[in-house]
């Protein structure tokens, strides 16, 4: 991480009062001026606040890397901080007054996930030590772009599952050779769940205003929920993937992971925009005319709503199905209909997931690392990298996804295209698709997560014996969005609502009225361990 100097840090720290006591959280200093405190305030009012001069981004900024500096050190969630953050939140509080203001994002700091291309000082390296020297990306992803476009600060970068955790099959969520490993704000010694760990850790620790993540099948949705967030994983389409290091094109979505539905949808519309760099987002018939997210934000959103309950998730856990039957009953009271459904193909595609996820990251990552540049260029070479640096990239876990990946051959293999068919057959057409025709649905809820798992460098990431509800959604490249639901002791378990492609508004509709209902969220403890 960029370090500060002392005597800036202890001025960031007067300025945000925040006081380096040992304690599990951050205590308030006593400044001469009235302490700032920012912790879980929304995007809405952190720029109500700023076009009100009650706050500049400047002093917000200065206030988040003086808290990333303060706790951080318990939770590893951050792998970097722009060096340029400050000067940055400085020009947007120049541009304000001169009337250059470029929306509710505008000074807003957001943290990304390292696998998301910046043309600035910050490197990208997927956690990667491989990519530590790599040249600096030519130019920003588009979502980048986008998010400086509409005003915001880019404060740093968060570490992640190395390689979006599609390095080894006994991997440990939030470890990344680069970055260490990311511990679980609501119990240190848990797992963040990944790959979005430390997207997911710092947003509900409040080191920034928001986040952005990736997904593949359960990288935006599990460490989300996990960490007591709102998580939304986008249609594949929706956002473009340009920039973005890859798994496989056809499930990678970048999106949102905030602490409350209305942030989602205030990023949600930035960042939907069609990219002529990503052909999923301009594909003909697949898009839908833009109508703001923010406009779905109704508090009786639930009412007179048609849900499918996904009951094949429930009978795993009590102390999950508790949560979730609870969370049912406000959805009830809230006006919804609900109608148990089942998947009776949803083990179907399991095993062609499996094999379309290898031959597209060979594939994509290829073309990423030649466009990229630099020493490591194929899937080979970052192989024979990982060997040859075994102590520090592979102390825990090995590379055996890589090494399968690596044999696959083109995408005109007759195993991908049937792979591929296999998946779309089932997680679509007789899948999502077919249960909210014959049900007539507007979506679908199930739970997102079990509590999390201890952290095992031995192990790896062997749970807690429960199978989250997204590969559905991931699979056939759906929408899906995770909500606060409850507790189990002091873990965090989150509701999943999923649909149709592009249906985003309406699931954000539903999602935001069971917010409203439940207010389940609450600050992590930072406990060093489970009572």
């Amino acid at each position: 991480m960029n370090s500060l100097d002392r005597r800036e840090f202890l001025e960031m720290a007067a300025l945000a009062g925040i006081g380096l006591v040992a304690s599990e959280t951050v205590a308030e200093a006593r400044p001469a001026a009235k302490a700032l405190d920012l912790t879980e305030k929304t995007v809405v009012e952190l720029s109500a606040a700023m076009q009100k001069g009650e706050l500049t981004s400047e002093a917000m900024t200065k206030w988040y890397l003086a808290r990333i500096k303060a706790i951080d050190l318990k939770i590893n969630s951050m792998i970097e901080v722009n060096p340029d953050a400050i000067a940055i939140a400085r020009e947007r509080d120049r541009d304000r007054p001169l009337k250059n203001f470029k929306g509710p994002l505008h000074g807003i700091p957001v943290v990304i996930k390292d696998n998301i291309d910046t043309a600035d000082k910050m490197k990208t390296t997927a956690g990667s030590l491989a990519l530590a020297d790599a040249p600096t990306p030519a130019k920003d992803a588009f979502i980048v772009e986008r998010l400086r476009e509409a005003g915001a600060v880019l404060l740093g970068k968060t570490n992640l599952s190395e390689w979006a955790n599609f390095r080894d099959n006994a991997s440990i969520s939030g470890w990344s050779g680069r970055g260490g490993q990311t511990r679980n704000p609501y119990i240190l010694d848990r797992n963040p769940c990944g790959s979005s760990s430390g997207t997911g850790v710092a947003i509900a620790a409040n080191l920034a205003a928001i986040g952005i993540g990736t997904e593949t099948d359960g990288s935006i949705v599990c460490p989300a929920s996990i960490n007591g967030l709102v998580g939304l994983k986008p249609t594949v389409g929706l956002i473009s993937r340009s920039g973005i290091i890859p798994i496989a094109a056809s499930q990678d979505t970048a999106g949102p992971m905030t602490r409350t539905v209305s942030d989602a949808a205030v990023m949600l519309d930035v960042l939907d925009v069609a990219d002529p760099g990503d052909p999923a987002t301009t594909a003909s018939g697949k898009r839908r005319e833009h109508v703001s997210y923010v406009s779905y934000l109704l508090a009786d959103g639930l009412r007179r709503t048609r849900i499918g309950v996904a009951r094949e998730f429930w009978g795993r856990r009590t102390d999950v199905d508790a949560v979730i039957d609870a969370a049912l009953e406000s959805m009830k009271k809230a006006g919804a209909e609900l109608i148990d459904i089942k998947f009776p193909n949803s083990r179907k595609f399991e095993d062609a997931e499996f094999t379309v996820l290898q031959y597209e990251f060979g594939y994509g990552l290829q073309k990423y690392l030649s466009g990229r540049g630099g020493k490591y260029r194929t899937l080979d070479d970052l192989i024979k990298f990982n060997s040859d640096n075994a102590a520090r990239e592979m102390p825990h876990f090995k590379q055996t996804i890589f090494e399968s990946s690596a044999k696959k051959g083109p995408l005109t293999d007759k195993e991908y295209l049937d792979a591929a068919e296999t998946c779309r057959k089932y997680s679509r057409e007789e899948g999502i698709d077919q249960v909210m025709n014959e049900n007539k649905l507007d979506a679908i809820v199930a739970p997102s997560n079990a509590p999390t798992w201890m952290i095992d460098l031995i192990n790896g990431d062997c749970g807690s014996g429960y199978v989250g509800s997204s590969s559905l959604a991931a699979v056939a490249g759906y929408p899906n969005i995770t909500v606060p639901a409850g507790f189990a002791r002091e873990l965090p378990i989150g509701i999943s609502f999923f649909g149709r492609a592009f249906s985003e508004g309406t699931l954000i509709k539903i999602a935001y009225s069971f917010e409203q209902a439940t207010k389940a969220r609450r600050m992590p403890k930072f406990l060093p361990t489970a009572a």
